[in-house]
C-alpha cells in the first residue's frame, strides 16, 4: 500500500478503507487514515461485519462516524461483544438489528437487543421463519414480537415444516400463498401439512408446480381437487417439463395454442411435437393468424 501511494496511486476512495476494515487489516486502515483516505460510517460497519473490534475502536477513536449499520452488521454476524461495546458507546440501532440477528439465527444477540430496548417488528419473525430458526421465532413471538401471514408463507417457501407447524399452532394466519410457495419449491410435506390443516389454495399452486417441474406436487394437488387450467400446461411446455405435461394432459388439464407457442419460443421440440400430434397444432397456426382458439382437452 505505501509503495502504490508513493508511486502515484493517490486517488483514494471510501471503499479502500471499507475493505481494509472488513478484512481486519489495522495497519492498513491506519496508513490510509494518516494519508487522508476518506472513511465514513460504512468503515465502522465493515469492521463490525468482520468482527474486528480493534479496527472499529481505532476508527471511532479517530473520528470516523458510525450509524445503525454498525449494529446491524454486528448483529447479522453474531458478534455480540462488538454489539455490546457499540451500545455502550451510544451507537444507534433500530429494528433492522433485530431482523438481522433473527435471520441468521443468533438468539443470544436477539435476546441482548430486546433486553436492552431495541425495537423489533414483523420483519424479525419473518426473518426467523424464512431461514428456519425455530428457537429464534419462538423467543421473539413469545416475548411480544408480532407475527403475520408472511411468516407462514416464508416457512412454506423454504420447506421449514417445523416452523410452519409452530406458526399454525400459535394462531398465525395463512392464505393461498402458503400453498403456492410450498409448491413452487417442491416441498410436498409442507404442502400436505398446510392442506390437511385447512390452508386454502388456488390455481397458482398448479401453475408454479408445473413451472418448476414438481410432478409429485402437481399430482397431489390435482388428486386433492386443486383447480388447474390451460396455463398449467403452458408453464410445463415453456419450461420443458415433458413428463409433467403428459401427466397434466392425460389427467384432463385443458391446453390452448399457447402450449405450442410456449414450447416453440423456448426451443422444446420434443414438447412441441406432443400437442401437435394431438390436434393443437392447427389452433397454434390459427392464433398466429389472428384467430381466437378455445381450450382443448
Amino acid at each position: 500500500m505505501p509503495y502504490a501511494h508513493e508511486n502515484g496511486c493517490s486517488t483514494w476512495h471510501y471503499s479502500t478503507c471499507h475493505e481494509a476494515a472488513r478484512n481486519g487489516h489495522l495497519s492498513t486502515v491506519k496508513f490510509l487514515h494518516e494519508n487522508q483516505c476518506p472513511w465514513n460510517e460504512q468503515t465502522c460497519a465493515a469492521a463490525a461485519e468482520g468482527g474486528h473490534f480493534h479496527i472499529i475502536k481505532y476508527a471511532h477513536d479517530n473520528g470516523c462516524r458510525w450509524s445503525s449499520s454498525a449494529c446491524v452488521s454486528a448483529a447479522k454476524n453474531g458478534h455480540l461483544n462488538i454489539l455490546k461495546w457499540l451500545h455502550a458507546k451510544a451507537c444507534p440501532w433500530d429494528q433492522s438489528a433485530c431482523s438481522a440477528a433473527a435471520g441468521n439465527g443468533h438468539l443470544k444477540v436477539l435476546k441482548f437487543l430486546h433486553d436492552n430496548g431495541c425495537l423489533w417488528d414483523m420483519q424479525t419473525t419473518r426473518a426467523a421463519a424464512e431461514n428456519g430458526h425455530l428457537d429464534v421465532l419462538m423467543y421473539a413471538y413469545e416475548n411480544g414480537c408480532p407475527m403475520d401471514r408472511e411468516s407462514s408463507s416464508l416457512a412454506a417457501r423454504y420447506g421449514h415444516l417445523d416452523v410452519l407447524e409452530y406458526c399454525y399452532e400459535s394462531g398465525c394466519p395463512w392464505d393461498a400463498r402458503t400453498c403456492e410457495h410450498a409448491a413452487r419449491n417442491g416441498h410436498l410435506d409442507t404442502l400436505k401439512y398446510a392442506r390437511e390443516h385447512g390452508c386454502p389454495w388456488n390455481v397458482k399452486t398448479c401453475h408454479v408446480a408445473a413451472e418448476h417441474g414438481h410432478l409429485e406436487v402437481l399430482k397431489y394437488a390435482h388428486e386433492n381437487s386443486c383447480s388447474w387450467d390451460e396455463e398449467t400446461c403452458s408453464w410445463a411446455a415453456k419450461m420443458g417439463h415433458l413428463g409433467l405435461l403428459e401427466y397434466a394432459h392425460k389427467s384432463g388439464c385443458p391446453w390452448r395454442a399457447s402450449t405450442c407457442i410456449a414450447a416453440a419460443e423456448n426451443g422444446h421440440l420434443e414438447i412441441l411435437s406432443m400437442p401437435m400430434k394431438m390436434g393443437v397444432g392447427g389452433l397454434w397456426m390459427n392464433k398466429r393468424a389472428g384467430g381466437q382458439p378455445g381450450a382443448v382437452r
